[in-house]
């Protein structure tokens, strides 16, 4: 069993701010699925890609870090690369934000090396309602920690959602690391 691995304080509410901020510098993109498709019913989100956002370099870095260091302490996973960019996704409430139950490994030839998610809550636990990134990694529903700035990593086919946003909007970030398929 692959429980979710935690890494409070992994960026610091400034650095939440930083981020949040170089994501709303240019307009969000509505989340697609794959092939680019939109359902809404599945998910509904605002995304900016850090690849696209001038002066992220900083945060590429960090994460290089957090993830190395989880996969260390909790996995021992083959990772080789981050062969896709950050996300930044904001869930508001005004659209009940969320994104159903999923795994992260999918179709593409980054999506199917998939090893390792992690997604960093930006905003305070307190600036929304709902919002909960629930994992299940077995036959329990496990919620992530909601202290800003916290990292939750696991792997990438653990089924995860993150239920409808009620009220205020929430922030995150995610990645994934890549590497050789599961055996």
């Amino acid at each position: 069993m692959f429980t979710p691995y935690s890494l409070p304080d992994a960026f610091d509410p400034a650095e939440c701010d930083r981020i949040i901020a170089l994501a709303s510098a240019a307009p969000l993109d509505d989340a697609g699925l794959v092939r680019n498709t939109s359902d809404h019913n599945i998910r509904r989100a605002d995304l900016a890609w850090l690849d696209e956002r001038e002066g992220a370099e900083w945060v590429m870095d960090r994460i290089i870090q957090l993830v190395a260091r989880a996969n260390r302490e909790a996995f021992d996973f083959a990772l080789t690369e981050f062969a896709e960019s950050a996300q930044v996704a904001r869930y508001g409430a005004e659209r009940e934000g969320h994104f159903d139950w999923h795994s992260d490994i999918g179709m593409g030839a980054a999506a199917a090396r998939r090893k390792l998610t992690m997604v960093v809550q930006l905003s305070e636990s307190d600036a929304y309602s709902g919002g909960v990134l629930e994992l299940m990694p077995d036959a329990n529903i496990h919620a992530a920690e909601t202290g800003r700035g916290t990292a939750t990593v696991f792997p990438s086919f653990v089924l995860h959602r993150v239920t409808p946003v009620t009220a205020g909007e929430r922030w995150s970030l995610t990645i994934w690391s890549h590497g050789p398929a599961f055996r």
